[in-house]
């Protein structure tokens, strides 16, 4: 390849690069902090592929014999769900913090043709992910709301504010993902007998309430 081809080719490929790990630049050679930085920098495809190589690994070993096991889990498709929230959401616990060890919990979320889901708000330990399976799920994403449609994914980072709710005139479905595992059923219950008993909550309360399960709300 000519070399004014190779240097429009690397234009070409420039992507936009956030968050960078400090350390992870000063072992790469790229430079400062400064001169990485920062959400609007925008970086080489191989000097992202130099970073990866040096902050990316596989976690440490946590099964050491030397054959493998039959461990695995299943679950089908008309399996009944595990939790009803009053008439708006029926939750599958796909997989959870216990059974995974503490790596995951992956939630079915079926929801009616009713609005339906929390305020704004953040997580301080965990990460949550959103993918769509059926219908059209309101997303929002911290800046604004998204009608998110099957395939549509939504990553949220500790610290981010999100939230959800089916606004459309059908039912919806959606996977919903936190990283690591975390005991959210118990929360799922809380909400649940909550909505059965017609119980109202205090402000102090709700926010008592949201603290225990690492649940932030945001005005």
């Amino acid at each position: 390849m000519r070399r004014d081809a190779a240097s429009k080719l690397d234009l070409g490929l420039r992507l936009h690069w956030s968050a960078p790990d400090i350390g992870a630049i000063k072992q790469a050679g790229i430079g400062s902090p400064d001169e990485a930085n920062a959400s609007r920098r925008v970086m080489p495809l191989r000097t992202i592929h130099r970073l990866e190589r040096v902050t990316m690994s596989y976690p440490p070993p946590r099964y050491f014999k030397d054959h493998g096991i039959a461990s695995s889990t299943y679950r089908s498709a008309d399996a009944p769900p595990d939790l009803t929230i009053g008439v708006k959401s029926r939750v599958g616990y796909l997989a959870t913090g216990a059974s995974t060890d503490g790596q995951f919990g992956l939630y079915r979320w079926d929801m009616a043709a009713i609005p339906n889901g929390p305020g704004a708000h953040f997580h301080r330990t965990i990460s949550e992910s959103f993918f769509v399976l059926e219908g059209t799920v309101s997303l929002y994403n911290g800046e604004r709301w998204l009608d998110a449609t099957p395939g549509d994914f939504l990553y949220v980072p500790p610290g981010g504010v999100h939230a959800f709710s089916n606004n459309s005139d059908a039912p919806a479905s959606m996977l919903v993902l936190f990283t690591p595992g975390a005991p959210r059923e118990a929360y799922f219950r809380e909400l649940a007998e909550i909505v059965a008993s017609g119980r109202r909550l205090t402000d102090e309360e709700w926010t008592e309430l949201y603290a225990k399960h690492d649940q932030y709300a945001v005005p």
